[in-house]
């Protein structure tokens, strides 16, 4: 949609009002007729007066100011939890080269592709994601069925591991030219499928053992904000290193045919914030290995007393 219009607005400025259409959408879908499984009451098949919904909602709702409190109590409780901060920690960090991978589009357009094979590119990529998500939460499954306390903390290495041989393979090694494309095409597919699994193979999972029932939408929002805005620095640092340390000059690039020189400095500047992260992402999982096992026992003793006490 780049570089066309639509009823006169830029395509653009057309992509970004859909998706802006298409969120409000499932977020209205969602608020509509998602029930919360934590508010699922006894149901009694004998009444026919209240509807389905109705029965499965709670209609004892507790003050805003009394679930916030309890809340906040939950969140200083699970913030001492080591496994949290180490997750968390290494989010921090591992969150940094998929920031940073947003300037992909402008550095494939740099090298001389056009819109439509950027766009293509990044969709391979987002597609080797996709499937790598499910691959490795597939495969973290099964390791944690042989290996139950270091399963899902080896593959989350392993994946964030693959991204330093992958970064250094597409943005130094692959000549960088539009006869590449294929060549490009692999490798970024090939890196999707391997360095996206740490989501859904060990850090959600892993949340879910050692946090609060109750809880753990609010945890992962609190996670998820946190990592979102440290990784936020990655996009400016690539700009910073590209023009500072490895010599990217705007006033060098053709606007059709891109420029072999800042196509250079710019890929210098991501692997700087992809390569090292990544590494250092792989780093802060070790610790894990000793503390996760421990946290996890202390969250079931914890969840038994509960039970006990109702």
């Amino acid at each position: 949609m780049a570089g066309q219009q639509f009823w006169g607005i830029p395509g653009w400025r057309c992509a970004f009002i859909m998706m802006a259409t298409l969120s409000s959408l499932i977020g209205f879908l969602v608020f509509q007729y998602v029930v919360d499984p934590r508010r699922i009451i006894n149901i009694t098949y004998d009444s026919g007066e209240n509807s389905d919904r109705n029965n499965l909602l709670d209609k004892s709702k507790a003050s805003s100011v009394s679930v916030w409190l309890e809340s906040w109590t939950a969140t200083k409780a699970v913030i001492k939890v080591q496994t949290f901060q180490i997750i968390v920690l290494q989010g921090v960090v591992g969150s940094l080269p998929w920031t940073a991978m947003v300037f992909f589009t402008m550095w494939f357009e740099l090298i001389g592709f056009d819109h439509n094979s950027s766009a293509a590119l990044l969709s391979v990529f987002a597609i080797g994601c996709a499937m790598g998500s499910l691959l490795g939460g597939l495969i973290a499954d099964r390791m944690s069925q042989i290996y139950p306390h270091s399963g899902r903390i080896m593959c989350a290495q392993f994946s964030a591991l693959m991204g330093i041989p992958f970064s250094w393979f597409l943005l130094t090694v692959i000549p960088q030219s539009v006869s590449s494309w294929f060549t490009f095409g692999t490798t970024l597919f090939l890196m999707g499928l391997t360095i996206s699994w740490n989501g859904t193979a060990a850090n959600a999972p892993m949340f879910a053992e050692v946090v609060p029932v109750k809880h753990r939408t609010m945890i992962y929002a609190f996670d998820r904000a946190f990592e979102g805005s440290f990784s936020s620095f990655a996009a400016p640092m690539v700009g910073i290193l590209s023009e500072k340390m490895f010599g990217y000059d705007p006033k060098t690039v053709d606007p059709v045919s891109g420029s072999a020189q800042a196509a250079f400095a710019l890929s210098r500047g991501l692997l700087s914030m992809m390569a090292v992260p990544f590494g250092l992402c792989c780093l802060f999982y070790t610790p894990l290995y000793v503390v996760f096992r421990r946290d996890r026992e202390n969250a079931r003793i914890a969840s038994l007393k509960e039970e006990e006490m109702m």
